[in-house]
């Protein structure tokens, strides 16, 4: 897959011309939702001979016209969206900052741009998308500046119990540690990047060594609490338990910044300074505070085995 970093005026069209089939959107999470779109524009390329394409747009809008917690956490952040887009058989790959002279174009401006501009000839889009200045450009716009110049399909809501699936929906579960409702509706295990670093080195006095994965601060996490999940590092996956959170028992809990830690099962190798992925497959518990560290040993070790019990269930 080719990837095209665009950033408007500077960028250039010279290298990045079609003919493409494009998928746009701003396709944080790569849900079901977005991959209905995307495969949308795929199956567009195959019928029309061309390439398929995704347009993406980083930062996130909010990070731009928000304010402090305004600014959404990323469920997938580049270059994770980019495996995922490579993994789906995408050609090429737009990511075109989001800054204010974007944000400034019309709606018409873009079009002439990011669309024609690119030898796009024809785009597909969820129904809610919008562009230039202000959101004022809606998909039907988008078909009337065509000029014949490029074909549309709208994509309609996709729904899962009645209920659009969307990238703020996936957030708000994770916010309430609902890693398995996630999972339905991104049609795979919620995923957190990081480097493992060094840590306390609790965890290997109490009997359970732990990696500590250091995870972009603008990447979200899942709600506080002890975890199921697998653990992949160097291309091998392992099963694990992990706390996500303060550590209440050793900490106060208002002084602190949540931390991944994870407690690979059967694997004892150092980790120092590896990347590592966290695919978060159930809740096990919320966090607590403990009333001595005989109390946490022990729920340690039941969390343990709940987990392994759980990640059983998937072979």
């Amino acid at each position: 897959m080719e990837i095209y970093h665009l950033q408007y005026p500077s960028h250039t069209t010279n290298d990045e011309k079609g003919p493409f089939s494009l998928a746009i959107g701003f396709f944080d999470g790569l849900h079901k939702g977005h991959q209905t779109v995307i495969n949308g524009a795929k199956a567009k390329a195959a019928e029309l001979g061309i390439r398929s394409a995704v347009m993406t747009f980083d930062p996130h809008p909010s990070h731009l016209f928000g304010k402090g917690v305004n600014k959404v956490g990323y469920i997938t952040k580049y270059p994770e969206k980019s495996r995922l887009l490579e993994e789906m058989g995408i050609d090429a790959l737009f990511i075109v900052t989001f800054d204010w002279n974007l944000a400034s174009l019309s709606p018409k401006q873009f079009v002439e741009i990011f669309i024609k501009g690119l030898g796009v000839k024809h785009v597909t889009a969820g129904f809610d998308f919008t562009f230039g200045s202000k959101g004022a450009g809606t998909m039907e716009l988008m078909a009337s500046l065509s000029e014949g110049a490029y074909g549309t399909t709208i994509i309609e809501k996709v729904t899962d119990s009645d209920e659009k699936i969307s990238s703020t929906r996936i957030r708000n579960l994770l916010s309430e540690g609902d890693v398995e409702k996630t999972a339905s509706l991104l049609g795979r295990p919620f995923r957190t990047i990081g480097t493992v670093v060094d840590g306390e080195k609790r965890g290997r006095l109490l009997g359970f060594p732990t990696a500590n994965v250091s995870v972009d601060e603008e990447t979200i996490l899942p709600a506080n609490g002890v975890y199921a999940v697998i653990f992949s590092v160097e291309g091998q996956s392992y099963k694990g338990v992990c706390n996500v959170g303060v550590k209440p028992t050793f900490h106060d809990p208002n002084t602190m910044k949540p931390s991944v830690e994870v407690h690979v099962l059967d694997y004892n190798s150092d980790l120092y300074g590896k990347e590592a992925a966290v695919d978060w497959i159930a809740r096990i518990r919320a966090e607590q505070k403990f009333g001595s560290v005989d109390e946490l040993i022990l729920q340690i070790g039941k969390d343990k085995e709940t987990a392994k019990k759980l990640l059983n269930k998937m072979n």
